[in-house]
């Protein structure tokens, strides 16, 4: 098993290395390589995604990431800031399949600004397109209009486009999940407006017949992104585009309490992934020691299950995340009256020890 990690800016470098920790307490045969990535990796090389960093991505069976992005870049021109490296990232290695998973723990229904009734038992997958639609549609950019309601004035275009085998291929991912879930599956899109996501939902409608077990339901974004704050249990698992799904799956992400709390994987059709929190780089707070390491923790259980076959391991990891939060401990995100304020490092050590005793049950 090799994976690569790249930690990239901000609290990448922190809470990467919590993971670390908490992998290596498994005592599993695996080999690591560290490479620059993200606003680090331009510094160093001119390039937020340098060939070398490619490279060993390719190379790995896995990878795992923490975040990029500092606002000192953001006078950069757009292909040289740092999010441009996960964005090269999905697009060379085929990462097309987005799995971020809102879970409400038992112990944090407190912290999610919904009423515990909303919230209690909340378990939602949302499955995103990630390498079609608006960001990745070609043509794009700027120029100075012909036509239009203001001929002669600038103007900026992005090209919203998905091809019948990039639906096909996310519908049969979602159809999958929920057959070993509750055999739900909720398509988003804008059918009413959008040509592009009429096309979605009626492939979506046609392989959607192949899993006469799967129940099958249409939302338009507008509603899924009140459902979700009216009534997310109604939810099992969400299947969507590019764009909608980078939305409501940080919506979702509050729904647990904090997006401190979330993983998330990105495969491609060999279940080679990219293992990421779902939160930022945060770089107001980047080497104080506070950033909540979970996310990036709980992605690496995901690493082990889908791409390092290793599900047992990944077991291991979120019994022992479950146990340190009974406990009480919590990072600044997470914290409230009567719980026990950690911060990164404590919250690894935690965790760690939950593993290494080895008295951690589901």
């Amino acid at each position: 098993m090799k994976i690569a990690v790249l930690p990239g800016d901000g609290i990448g470098t922190e809470i990467v290395a919590e993971a670390l920790r908490v992998l290596e307490a498994l005592d599993l045969s695996f080999e690591t390589e560290t490479a620059l990535v993200g606003g680090a990796a331009y510094e160093a090389h001119g390039h937020p995604l340098p060939e070398s960093t490619l490279k060993l991505a390719k190379e790995a069976d896995a990878m795992l990431f923490g975040a990029v992005g500092d606002w000192k870049y953001d006078k950069l021109e757009r292909s040289l800031r740092p999010e441009q490296a996960i964005l090269g990232l999905r697009k060379n290695l085929g990462l097309f399949a987005n799995f971020r998973p809102a879970i409400c723990y038992e112990q944090l229904v407190d912290a999610s600004s919904l009423k515990p009734e909303l919230i209690a038992g909340l378990d939602i997958l949302i499955i995103r397109e990630l390498t079609g639609d608006i960001y990745f549609g070609q043509p794009r950019g700027r120029r100075t209009a012909v036509d239009g309601h203001f001929p002669g004035a600038d103007e900026a275009f992005d090209t919203m486009r998905y091809s019948r085998p990039e639906v096909e291929r996310i519908a049969h991912v979602a159809f999958q999940a929920a057959r070993k879930r509750n055999k739900r599956v909720t398509s988003v899109d804008k059918a009413n407006v959008l040509e592009t996501f009429q096309f979605w939902k009626d492939i979506v409608t046609e392989v959607g017949k192949e899993y006469p077990d799967v129940e099958l339901d249409h939302m338009y974004v507008d509603n899924a992104a009140m459902q979700l704050v009216k009534a997310p249990k109604k939810f099992d698992v969400v299947v969507t585009g590019n764009m909608f799904g980078d939305i409501l799956s940080d919506e979702a992400a509050m729904l647990t309490g904090s997006i401190g709390m979330l993983p998330s994987a990105s495969l491609n059709s060999s279940n080679q992934g990219l293992y990421e929190p779902s939160h930022g780089s945060a770089p107001d707070i980047a080497g104080k020691g506070v950033a909540n390491p979970l996310a990036t923790i709980l992605s690496a259980a995901m690493m082990l299950r889908f791409s390092l076959n290793q599900p047992e391991a990944a077991d291991r990891i979120e019994s022992a995340v479950k146990h340190v939060l009974a406990q009480g401990l919590r990072t600044a995100d997470i914290w409230s009256a009567g719980t026990t304020k950690v911060g990164t490092r404590e919250m690894g050590d935690a965790v760690v020890a939950a593993i290494t005793k080895k008295t951690i049950t589901g």
